[in-house]
């Protein structure tokens, strides 16, 4: 059977025999769609390897003949240097000839009268002219034989094209096999439909084309073998024949020189340079013997390439041969395939059919069910439209329902504002007294829980420091007062007023100490201070930072906010002072000449207050005030870089504010003071590696802090003799820890493992000063209205920016919010 009919077969399905197959399911048109793209997937692939294996071998054809071309040019680069050797050699002949000739008519002057010797000159010219006659002769068999080797090389590229078609035949049978292995391996499901056939037939023809191209290529390749042998004879009976004519003409020449000698023997007794050229002639001679040489020894050669395309061009003969055979067994084989992939066809059709046929009486009995389903469902549709027609009926009533409940309501608030408004006086007076009373009931809070009070709070782990403390610090959850040491497998409990997370804000610390800040107002004497190891947060807790500010610039605001809402009855002035306390001495913070050295003494008032004479005090009036004033004293602070902290404060920082009040209608006065402390941080001098200066400020930092803790173990076993004198910062502090004042102080402690032993020591310290009685604090008050400031302070007032005066408004806005609350 041929590939048309083939083709024809496989496209002639029975249709008739089965009308009714057509009723496929969709799982089996998925089923079909997904096998016929899996098979032309497979096809597409096929192709692509037939086009990447021919562009292989036209690549390899390509550098093929590249390589063919260069043994060419070389082998005619040979015969282009033998040609020009052959005119180098007739010119030098044609060059000799005249200057023979010159030579004999030379020898003829002298010797007019002798005639034999021009006889044997002429015969000499004519021998010379027979020579380059025959030397002429060898010039156009040398041209030839160049023209000859020329075509002898185009038969050898022949032989070689023959060789690469077979070995493109090779591939292509390589590749028949392959796609039969794969044919083969992925055999085609049983989901398999009549729609797969007309590609396979497509597939199987292209094949069964691209074979017979083969068989048609390998004849063609054979009959330019057989041409190329014939032309190999005819080149080799060329040879033959040029070989015998060198033989006969070295023949020749083996005989003419004993004549040349014979006339070169005469013409040498009586010229010198006949004899020249004569020798010239021999060396031409021998050279040409050479050159015949080699050309037998080139003829030998082309022999051998000749017997070597003999035997190449039977074994490719004998390989034709197998691949016919192969080629043979595949189509063999192929038929067999086609022919059981057409029973497969025929099978996976009726099983379709079988399937289809199930499928559609299992719809019928669905159809039915929803039928009666559809049948029981008309009642409650029905039902569903009656309650759909009252909801709508309800709709188009609800506007007018709506609007009659907005004008109740609307009635009710009118009544209910005006009930309000006329309760507003009396709560305003109401007010006023329950203002009075909750700030004395604020006071009796603070005193009641004592007059030093211990807040700690805990730092959070920094970006750069991997040493975490999770398992070192823990909280309880019930008891925010309670704080949990891990240190060397032992469980340490803290007790103090208030504990920190490390994710407390700024704000949520100032909240629990803004009541001490107010007690300022009223004239009382406040300290907060912090205390910790350097690097555990004291300064970002006492100052903060611009966008976050921390207790200082807080409590600014909050004093301006009190000062504000008391400012109809009283009028209040806030002056602001820093100091620092570097190596036991201190420091104008706030001054022009920070070498100045200043010193501490006794009010000469009588009231026993200590103060600082030539310290600097800012009046402030806003916050810019307070902005400048404390970059100020930030810009003159001293600090440097240890190897705990990076921008370790290296001394004690006080801010000292003073806030005096005048009653405008009574004249009673009140002042009080609010020292805001930044100790410097206490640090072991082996860790942070200081040395030089950084050395001699760690020591007087650690000594302060021991005097402190001095004065602190004094106060606890209520010696009669508290050490205040030890250390200026000590002293500077005594009035905020004899009693006269309230007291609150921030311990600071880092997470970090490697400062276990510094937080130990801090929480226990915290612990000792929490239990300090210093007594009830005292009020500072007056009744008359002349000023106490001391007059070596030096006062500087700041001038507030318009808008900064504020008033207190909107009384009734305040006390109606308070009500709905």
């Amino acid at each position: 059977m041929s590939d048309g009919e083939e083709d024809c077969s496989f496209l002639s399905l029975p249709t008739a025999a089965f009308p009714q197959r057509t009723a496929l399911t969709t799982t089996d048109q998925l089923q079909t769609s997904q096998h016929n793209h899996n098979q032309q997937l497979l096809i597409q692939t096929l192709q692509e390897k037939v086009c990447e294996f021919q562009a292989r071998l036209r690549r390899e054809e390509a550098s093929r003949c590249l390589q063919l071309q260069r043994p060419q040019q070389s082998h005619e680069q040979s015969l282009q240097e033998k040609t020009n050797v052959t005119h180098t050699l007739q010119e030098e002949l044609h060059t000799a000839l005249p200057n023979g000739v010159r030579a004999v008519q030379r020898l003829a002057e002298p010797q007019e009268h002798s005639s034999c010797l021009i006889q044997e000159g002429e015969q000499l010219i004519a021998a010379l002219r027979t020579q380059v006659g025959e030397l002429e002769e060898k010039l156009l068999d040398q041209t030839q034989e160049v023209e000859r080797l020329r075509s002898g090389v185009g038969a050898t590229d022949l032989e070689k094209h023959l060789e690469l078609l077979v070995v493109e035949n090779e591939r292509l049978k390589q590749e028949l096999k392959a796609c039969k292995t794969s044919l083969l391996q992925e055999a085609p499901p049983p989901a398999c439909t009549a729609t797969d056939c007309p590609h396979s037939q497509v597939r199987v023809g292209r094949i069964n084309r691209q074979l017979e191209e083969s068989k048609r290529h390998a004849g063609e390749m054979q009959r330019q073998l057989e041409e190329s042998k014939c032309q190999q004879g005819e080149v080799e009976q060329q040879l033959s024949i040029r070989l015998r004519d060198c033989e006969e003409e070295m023949a020749r020449q083996a005989a003419r020189p004993h004549q040349v000698k014979y006339v070169t023997e005469i013409v040498e007794v009586e010229s010198s340079g006949s004899q020249q050229a004569v020798a010239e002639a021999q060396a031409k001679s021998a050279a040409l013997q050479e050159q015949l040489s080699l050309q037998r020894q080139l003829l030998r050669e082309l022999e051998t390439q000749l017997h070597e395309s003999q035997r190449t061009s039977t074994q490719l003969r004998a390989q034709i041969l197998v691949y016919e055979g192969e080629m043979e067994r595949a189509q063999g084989q192929l038929e067999a395939e086609m022919q059981n992939l057409e029973e497969e066809k025929n099978r996976v059709i009726e099983d379709a059919f079988i399937r289809a046929e199930s499928e559609m009486k299992a719809v019928h009995e669905n159809l039915a069910g929803v039928r009666m389903n559809l049948l029981t469902l008309q009642p409650a549709l029905r039902t569903l439209t009656c309650d759909y027609n009252c909801l709508k009926r309800q709709v188009q009533d609800f506007p007018f329902m709506l609007e009659k409940a907005m004008t109740e309501a609307k009635q009710e608030i009118c009544q209910v504002i005006g009930e309000v408004s006329s309760a507003n006086q009396e709560l305003l007076r109401k007010y006023k007294r329950e203002m009075n009373l909750r700030k004395k009931c604020h006071n009796e809070l603070v005193r009641l829980k004592g007059n030093i009070r211990v807040f700690c709070r805990v730092r959070p782990v920094c970006r750069g420091e991997h040493d975490s403390a999770e398992n070192m610090v823990s909280f309880d959850p019930d008891d925010d007062a309670l704080l949990y040491l891990s240190n060397k497998g032992k469980l340490m409990t803290f007790e103090l007023d208030k504990v920190f997370h490390p994710q407390a804000t700024q704000e949520g610390v100032f909240q629990e100490v803004q009541s001490l800040v107010t007690s300022c107002i009223d004239g009382f004497n406040v300290c907060i201070f912090a205390y910790g190891q350097t690097g555990s947060g004291k300064t970002y807790t006492m100052e903060g930072v611009a966008k976050d500010p921390g207790i200082n610039q807080r409590a600014l605001r909050l004093l301006f906010s009190e000062v504000t809402e008391k400012a109809p009855d009283w009028d209040f002035k806030i002056t602001v002072s820093m100091v620092e306390i570097y190596n036991e001495t201190l420091r104008n913070l706030l001054g022009d000449n920070q070498g100045e050295k200043l010193d501490i003494k006794m009010n000469p008032d009588g009231s026993g207050q200590l103060y600082v004479p030539g310290l600097t005090e800012f009046t402030v009036q806003s916050p810019e005030d307070i902005n400048r004033v404390f970059e100020l004293g930030h810009m003159n602070r001293a600090t440097a870089c240890t190897n705990l902290n990076e921008h370790s404060s290296r001394s004690h920082a006080l801010l000292i504010i003073t806030v005096a009040g005048v009653n405008s209608s009574t004249g009673h006065r009140t002042q009080g003071k609010l020292n805001l402390v930044d100790l410097a941080g206490s640090e072991r001098i082996a860790k942070s590696g200081a040395e030089g200066s950084r050395l001699r400020e760690a020591q007087c930092i650690n000594k302060s802090l021991s005097a402190l803790g001095d004065v602190i173990n004094a106060l606890r076993s209520r010696h009669s003799h508290v050490p205040f004198r030890n250390s200026r910062l000590t002293y500077l502090l005594s009035d905020s820890l004899s009693g006269d004042s309230k007291t609150l102080m921030m311990v600071q402690v880092s997470p970090l493992v490697c400062n276990m032993s510094e937080s130990v020591c801090s929480l226990k310290f915290a612990q000792r000063v929490r239990t300090i009685e210093l007594g009830n604090a005292t009020r500072r008050q007056w009744e008359n209205s002349s000023t106490t400031s001391s007059p070596t302070h030096d006062s500087i007032v700041l001038t507030p920016s318009s808008g900064q005066n504020m008033v207190m408004s909107g009384v009734n806005i305040i006390l109606f919010s308070f009500i709905l609350e």
